[in-house]
């Protein structure tokens, strides 16, 4: 199997886009942010569905494809919350869930040489709650007739967000609990 295929190419595609969407939105660019921002977020989910339907997963997808989400998630709404357009709590709930998430990651393997992580139906619902939002958010920048973000959504993908840093948190522990009993 090919390290470089389809999937991969739009992974490394998404990585390659994120500092050109920062330069964007420094210079107020916010249409062309906007337009890069969309198309990252395809890639995400055009690569995962052709790695399954093509039967096309590989290591280094499997390492990328979150590796992205996490650098265009945290770059968005760290660059969000400085312009003041999303809550610096709900940044700072984002940024907390991931690295709940990415150190348990690192314990899991090192302690326990355990790294496959399965990925929970919250914790997509949440990255895709953080999409739309950062999307919608961009989107009322760029367009002065769209209005701007509801509050309830902002609860509502801050509440997927520490449910899905909750649920891993658990799942990590179980998995410990499990491998203890076997050393």
């Amino acid at each position: 199997m090919h390290v470089l295929n389809i999937p991969n190419t739009l992974t490394i595609a998404r990585i390659v886009i994120i500092p050109v969407f920062v330069t964007a939105i420094i210079y107020g660019e916010f249409r062309i942010a906007l337009y890069l921002f969309i198309g990252a977020s395809v890639t995400d989910l055009l690569d995962g569905l052709l790695a399954r339907l093509t039967n096309q997963r590989t290591e280094l997808g499997t390492f990328l494809d979150p590796l992205a989400d996490k650098i265009l998630l945290v770059t968005s709404f760290i660059l969000f919350s400085i312009y003041g357009w999303v809550p610096k709590w709900l940044t700072i709930a984002v940024i907390s869930r991931d690295l709940i998430v990415v150190i348990g990651w690192l314990l899991l393997t090192v302690i326990f040489h355990t790294s496959k992580i399965e990925p929970v139906l919250t914790g997509k619902m949440a990255i895709a709650s953080q999409m739309i939002l950062l999307a919608y958010v961009l989107l009322s920048v760029t367009v002065s007739s769209v209005p701007p973000v509801y509050s309830y959504f902002v609860y509502f993908t801050a509440a997927l967000t520490a449910i899905s840093g909750v649920q891993y948190l658990y799942r990590g522990l179980k998995l410990t609990h499990g491998n203890e009993k076997r050393h």
